[in-house]
């Protein structure tokens, strides 16, 4: 057992490193993005399935609430959270629009749309980007694997290139709370 958990936390360390090595001004350049996003009253808008969608809500959840400093609250939704739309949108449309549906009537030009698919594939993902796009939002995506479809359909993607789902979403959260430090300490004067 002990052979594996150091076997986990060295593929996890190396895999870190590896992405932030070879991304991190992309990760910079996104932080300015969402910063000038929100310095202008936009707002961010996070969507995912299963564990990504889990990071949805834990980033939008630093920036309304707090990352590490007292400050006033910033604009993210994350796009999985309302049960009643889910399932609203799933049963009248299908679930391919379950986030479209709310990026068509919640998000504005300039505003920052960041969908997480560990695949890269996942439809209700995919047509949510496409709908960002139409209406002028700045597109961002952290994919794993090889970036599916996703990757090449948005202006910043976050790519971290491994097959199992579980070091891929070990990135993703660190990029997320990376960003979250980045646009806090950016919007000081907020």
């Amino acid at each position: 057992m002990n052979g594996l958990i150091r076997e986990s936390v060295e593929q996890s360390i190396a895999l870190k490193k590896s992405f932030f090595d070879a991304n991190e001004d992309l990760v910079a350049v996104l932080a300015r993005e969402i910063t000038r996003a929100l310095e202008g009253g936009g707002k961010v808008l996070l969507f995912g399935n299963g564990g990504s969608a889990a990071d949805a809500q834990h980033i939008a959840a630093e920036l309304v609430g707090r990352f590490r400093r007292e400050r006033p609250p910033l604009a993210a939704v994350a796009l999985t959270t309302d049960s009643s739309i889910l399932t609203g949108i799933a049963n009248d449309y299908g679930y391919e629009q379950v986030f479209a549906r709310q990026v068509r009537a919640l998000g504005r030009p300039g505003d920052v749309a960041i969908g997480i698919s560990t695949s890269g594939n996942s439809p209700s993902v995919l047509e949510a980007m496409a709908v960002a796009r139409e209406l002028g939002l700045v597109t961002a995506a952290l994919t794993g694997r090889d970036g599916g479809r996703l990757g090449p359909s948005v202006q910043f993607h976050l790519n971290v290139p491994h097959e199992l789902t579980d070091r891929v979403q070990e990135v993703h959260i660190m990029i997320g709370h990376i960003l979250c430090q980045l646009v806090e300490e950016s919007m000081k004067g907020s």
